[in-house]
């Protein structure tokens, strides 16, 4: 792979009549890195990635995938890229094999079909027609689509919906090895926690902006908390004041945040109270955890806007 200056995004805007669906984006998503491209639905993700792509042309600004433009370098790209698409986009009635073995010869990059397919986990189903299978499964045919390419960018739009445990295992080690080996990994989710899981560099979206880009440790900075879970319902007015800081319940029913970061001080007092009145401590982290991060960063946006 011979990544170069990975994707560059510069004062981009994307206008659609009276819409102005990214306003004046800019961020780098680097070679042998997975970034992450996240925000609500309507925030402009989509857009943006459809102009890396070379598929839609922005109204200004400037992209760069590969040291090219996508547009006018097109043609020099296209071999060099891999695209997944939510909706897979391939004939319903086209077998694993011949579909697989089909863009292995568009690509001409010596790759094997059958490798391919094992490499995705779908070895048992390479018989099997592409409607018969789960969604899931379809996802992964498109992941091995994308590998024919032997891609030096990937675009991946929601490449874990609608996939098995096993089946996110096997995508999340492709999508780390394929950064690894230098491979510029652009991909948009909703699913946070597989997000978290492979992201290097995050790019949070709301209304057409970024709200937010770094590093999960640089997003996370100064929103460190210690969470812990035990039974619902705890007297946290009395926990708060035997901690001496604030405790709130998170979103999951039996969690709770303490609004410091965990130190062996907090957990001795935290034990104490909780022994004390005969209650159990089933699992402490001391992380702010990205679907967290992702509430609080879009919040902070829309309270601007």
């Amino acid at each position: 792979m011979e990544s170069v200056n990975g994707v560059i995004v510069e004062n981009l805007v994307v206008r659609y009549g009276d819409i102005c669906a990214v306003n004046n984006v800019s961020f780098h998503a680097a070679s042998g890195e997975v970034t992450a491209i996240l925000g609500p639905n309507g925030a402009g993700k989509t857009s943006v990635i459809e102009v890396c792509e070379g598929f839609a042309k922005g109204s200004s600004g400037h992209v760069e995938v590969l040291g090219l433009h996508p547009i006018h370098d097109h043609d020099k790209l296209t071999t060099r890229m891999g695209v997944m698409l939510q909706g897979g986009g391939i004939y319903p009635s086209a077998r694993v094999c011949d579909v697989v073995q089909q863009f292995c010869d568009i690509y001409d990059k010596q790759c094997n079909a059958d490798e391919l397919i094992a490499m995705v986990g779908l070895d048992e189903r390479r018989q099997h027609i592409w409607k018969r299978l789960s969604g899931g499964e379809q996802q992964r045919v498109s992941l091995a689509l994308v590998l024919a390419a032997q891609p030096d960018v990937v675009f991946l739009d929601e490449p874990t919906s609608g996939v098995d445990v096993n089946g996110r295992l096997i995508i999340r080690d492709i999508v780390t090895k394929l950064a690894h080996d230098g491979c510029t990994v652009l991909l948009a989710t909703h699913e946070l926690a597989e997000a978290e899981k492979v992201a290097d560099h995050i790019v949070i979206f709301d209304h057409g902006r970024v709200a937010a880009a770094g590093s999960i440790g640089e997003l996370r900075k100064g929103h460190e908390y210690t969470r812990f879970t035990s039974n619902q319902n705890l007297d946290i007015a009395d926990l708060s004041r035997a901690l001496g800081c604030s405790v709130t319940r998170a979103q999951n029913s039996g969690d709770y945040n303490i609004a410091v970061v965990s130190t062996p001080a907090i957990i001795a007092a935290l034990s104490s109270w909780l022994h004390e009145k005969n209650l159990p401590l089933h699992h402490v982290s001391s992380l702010e955890s990205l679907e967290d991060m992702f509430s609080r960063i879009v919040a902070a946006s829309e309270n601007k806007t």
